[in-house]
Parts: C-alpha cells; structure tokens; sequence
C-alpha cells in the first residue's frame, strides 16, 4: 500500500482529521506539515547524482532549511540526524528524491512500530496528480469545509495568509476545492475520498469508518479518542472536544454584506459542494471583482512592507 495524503484549504479541518488518523495503529501520520515535497522534487536536477554521500546531505540540510521545525518536533519515530540519515539512505540504495522522501517518513514509521505512513499539509491538494505520478499508489483523503467559514477562520491569520477581504477569501477557497475536486476525480477508483468537515463533526464515528474502510484499514476506537496536543497553538479547538458546533458560524459572525459578497463570487461551488446559499448570490460586475483584488493586493504589499521594516 502507498502512503496516505490528507489535504484540503488550509482552515478546513485537515489538522482535526490528521490527530484522529494518527491514533491508528497502522497509519504513521507526523503531527506538523511538511512543505518540502514539492520544492524538492522539483529541484532533483540540482542535487546532482544522489547515489553519491555529499549530494543526499545537501538534500537533507534542503529539508531542514525548509521545514526545521516539523524534522525537530512532528516526528515521533525518529531523531532527525543528517549524518546517520545519509550514510543510511547511501547504503539503501535510495539515489532518487522520492527514496530518500520516503525513506524519512519509513523509517519514521517503523520507529513508531506502524507499517504504512502518510503526510498532512494542505496545500499538497493542488499538486495530487504530480504526488501520484511519484507515489503511484498514494490514495488522497481531501476534507471540504463551507468556504464561509474557511474565510472567518482565514480572517483570524490573515496576515498568514495573505486574506483580507471576503471576495478574496471565496476565491482562494474556490481554488483549493476545485482543484482537489478536479484532479481527484480524475483518478481511478480506490485512490480518491472527498470528505466534508461538517460530516466529521455531526458523526465522527460513521465519517472516519469510511475513511478507514477507503484507507484498508480496520476502525479502531482510539480515532474517536485522538490525543489532544500539549498546546493548542494554531488550532485552539483541538485542545477541546470535537465541537460539533463548530460549523456554519458564518451565520452569526458574518456580515450580510459579507455573506452577499462571498456567495456571488463561489455561489455555485458552494452548491456544488453540497452548502445551501442564504442569499440570491446575484454575479459580481467586473469592476467591482477588480476593486476587492486591488484592496487585498495593497493590504498585502502594505504588510509585507511593515515585516520587512520591522526585520
């Protein structure tokens, strides 16, 4: 079996999703994102010949430049020691970026005593198809959240992000979920499984079986019984208890103008998806599309200006 790919846009409850599955017996699932796959396949070229010690330790110090703080703290099997890693990897036989990607999350895995491992971070949702071409048995799990409430939890990190008005939070929403969608479904059968959030939190039980039953794997009862993280960080809700509440708040922190704005811009995703419209969602004129990009673009540039002023 391949390795397992939770995805989806960001704020739409990959990281819940990612602390359940991780509970399992059978499925290696490190607690942070990753990031780096795609930088580095892309670069293979650059890394010259990877059978040669010198080039896999360029790799790996690649990797810890990019992503330092997931190789320190998110995985559970491992020590990330890039000496022991290379001469590892070398005596492996692993010469291609996929083997040694996969050589860190295996031995990982079997670090934690689980024969199969898999990664969580979004934004890998629009790049499945390259992720498949590389792991051809890779099966995907992408979770949807209502895009209204995708943007409230954006608003939040906005300045993560990149946010700062509702028409662009639609479209940044709409891309993630349509890309996902498109390059899912064009998968064959067995590699592909879209969930929705909301059905994660009204029946826990009944959402993660059929994960599981996607996945190949048995449902155990520690998913519904996940290990909370020590500190909540980012993802405050996951210091609690599945809030299935935690849904359509929308309705109470959204602005009707807000609701009007979002819903003209992603009105037929949003249906596609399954989420009912509250408003006649009535098109967007063009100048009035190029005027919410505009403001979103200087708020960014203004921020970034402050950043840069600040280091």
């Amino acid at each position: 079996m391949g390795p397992v790919f939770i995805v989806g846009a960001p704020r739409s409850g990959t990281t819940l999703l990612q602390y359940m599955l991780q509970t399992h017996p059978g499925l290696s699932l490190p607690t942070g994102e990753s990031h780096f796959f795609m930088p580095l396949i892309r670069r293979e070229a650059e890394f010259g010949d990877l059978s040669q010690p010198q080039n896999v330790r360029r790799v790996l110090d690649a990797m810890y430049q990019q992503s330092a703080e997931f190789l320190e703290t998110d995985l559970h099997g491992l020590r990330f020691d890039r000496d022991a890693l290379t001469a590892a990897f070398v005596a492996e036989g692993r010469h291609t970026m996929r083997d040694l990607i996969s050589g860190l999350f295996e031995k990982n895995a079997a670090g934690e005593g689980k024969p199969r491992w898999g990664d969580k971070t979004p934004y890998y949702v629009l790049h499945m198809q390259s992720l498949r071409v590389w792991w051809p048995q890779a099966q995907f799990v992408h979770i949807v959240r209502d895009g209204r409430d995708v943007a409230l939890s954006l608003f939040g990190r906005r300045h993560d992000f990149g946010v700062y008005n509702t028409y662009f939070a639609a479209r940044y929403w709409e891309q993630y979920v349509e890309t996902g969608h498109r390059q899912g479904m064009a998968m064959p059968a067995g590699h592909y499984l879209e969930i929705r959030y909301e059905d994660l939190l009204a029946d826990p039980r009944a959402t993660l079986a059929r994960v599981c039953d996607f996945l190949r794997l048995d449902f155990v009862e520690s998913l519904l019984q996940h290990r909370k993280p020590s500190t909540a960080g980012k993802t405050p809700l996951l210091g609690q208890p599945v809030q299935r509440d935690n849904a359509q708040k929308w309705r109470r922190a959204m602005s009707r103008r807000q609701i009007g704005v979002f819903e003209s811009a992603v009105g037929l995703t949003l249906q596609h998806f399954g989420y009912a419209l509250a408003t006649p969602a009535r098109p967007l004129l063009r100048p009035t599309r190029a005027l919410h990009r505009l403001h979103n673009m200087a708020l960014a540039r203004w921020h970034g200006m402050r950043q840069g002023q600040r280091t």
